[in-house]
């Protein structure tokens, strides 16, 4: 079932600033972006998409939330004091409302959970203003959700499984379980 979708012509600025840490990831949306009409210039870290924000802010960006050497929501707002006027998607791994919120506060056009593909991306960035995005085509499972935001509770515990535990209010030989596993699809 495919919906349609009024989306915007990309324009005659097609300047696509690409920031992800995830070289393969960061390669294949850039080709993927370019067939796509886009002027892609692309970063591996928050210092180089700021660098180039600073230099040549683009139209249009998709700026990965959790990144090496820092977070995203800095190149975001690098972008917005550059360029108001740009479009800017924001991704991450870890969804979370807390960050969706903080992305959308800071001036992020849209929002998208990894794995997010090119087309779920391009329509984020063209869609009309007014219009809310679509159901994503292939949305996280619930088991995947949960897992996600268990590793994620774990992350910011330093890796204590007995702290993360406490947090998720789980006993501690289950959360070991949890982690021992493979994640869900």
């Amino acid at each position: 079932m495919t919906q349609e979708r009024s989306l915007r012509e990309i324009g005659p600025d097609k300047s696509l600033l690409i920031v992800d840490d995830d070289e393969p990831f960061l390669r294949r949306l850039q080709r993927a972006m370019e067939k796509r009409g886009f002027e892609v210039e692309a970063a591996g870290s928050v210092a180089g998409g700021k660098a180039i924000a600073t230099a040549r802010p683009p139209a249009y960006a998709v700026v990965d939330l959790r990144l090496e050497d820092g977070n995203g929501l800095d190149v975001v707002e690098t972008l917005r004091e550059k360029r108001p006027d740009s479009r800017i998607v924001v991704l991450t791994g870890y969804g979370a409302i807390a960050t969706a919120v903080a992305a959308v506060k800071i001036g992020a056009t849209d929002y998208l959970s990894k794995p997010a593909d090119a087309n779920d991306i391009t329509a984020a960035l063209l869609a009309e203003e007014e219009e809310m995005p679509p159901p994503p085509e292939n949305p996280m499972s619930a088991d995947r959700v949960r897992w996600e935001h268990i590793q994620r509770v774990y992350e910011l515990c330093d890796r204590n499984v007995s702290e993360t535990a406490r947090r998720l209010n789980m006993h501690r030989r289950t959360l070991q379980r949890i982690l021992a596993k493979r994640s869900p699809r």
